[in-house]
């Protein structure tokens, strides 16, 4: 490339150029920490008929305690955000063509691979191998741009961040409705300051209300959001008006081959 347009523009790249003459795509990070063996094992998941075969770590052993426990949260939050990615799973994995067809079709430029693929579909597998230590040279993705990309998965494909500013005005107005019955309570008993029940009251329910204004803005954004992507909005696995694909048959000499 010209110059470093990022990890993922990166990978994206290079699919693109393979996607002409390949009928399968192995991507796997240079630095080889990821196990190249297991390529053998993906070809031969590929030719019992999966599509796309993801490359998954059984442990995480050569992490730090620090991006050990950040990349567990980072992946229950997805979760909880609904956002569908395989946990510890980066980018080693094996792309049908015409998957990575499907693929390459996606126009946006926020791109988290690890969030796109298993929006695409297609009959998927697990190949599970243990990830090495690395034995020369240092990580060129440091701390902040994996929080970045883990930023990018997260605003690029939920919309959870937006429609908690809603709940929280409406958990701001109903702590101003308590506090008006709190007030009187107080305003009852004598026990009462000039202007406080009012200058509570109304910070709380104008903070409350402006939120959900924004919120409400925020579901306009988010519509917006999805339609400036371009995403398909469906994908075809099988035409049942086109000749059937022929059946995979495995090559005994396959894996002398890989």
């Amino acid at each position: 490339l010209s110059r470093n347009y990022g990890h993922q523009n990166a990978l994206w790249a290079g699919m693109t150029a393979a996607s002409v003459d390949a009928d399968i795509v192995v991507t796997i990070d240079a630095d080889l920490q990821d196990d190249p063996n297991s390529i053998i094992e993906m070809v031969g998941a590929y030719h019992a008929g999966y599509d796309v075969v993801y490359g998954v770590r059984n442990d995480r052993e050569s992490d730090t305690f620090f991006k050990r426990a950040s990349a567990n949260l980072f992946y229950k939050l997805m979760n909880k955000l609904g956002v569908n990615i395989i946990p510890n799973h980066a980018d080693f994995r094996l792309i049908d063509r015409r998957v990575l067809k499907q693929l390459l079709q996606f126009p946006e430029r926020n791109l988290f691979l690890r969030g796109m693929l298993p929006l695409v579909g297609f009959s998927s597998t697990k190949v599970f191998y243990k990830r090495r230590a690395r034995q020369a040279g240092k990580s060129k993705y440091p701390l902040h741009k994996m929080l970045l990309l883990a930023w990018d998965g997260i605003t690029s494909f939920s919309e959870v961040p937006i429609r908690s500013i809603i709940v929280f005005g409406f958990l701001l107005v109903f702590l101003s409705a308590f506090y008006v019955l709190y007030g009187l309570i107080r305003w009852a008993t004598g026990h009462t300051e000039t202007g406080w029940t009012s200058l509570m009251v109304s910070i709380w329910l104008l903070g409350g209300i402006q939120l959900i204004v924004i919120g409400i803005v925020g579901e306009y954004i988010g519509k917006i959001f999805k339609e400036v992507k371009r995403r398909p909005r469906f994908i075809i696995q099988d035409d049942l008006y086109t000749k059937p694909k022929p059946p995979r048959i495995k090559n005994s000499d396959s894996s002398s081959n890989v």
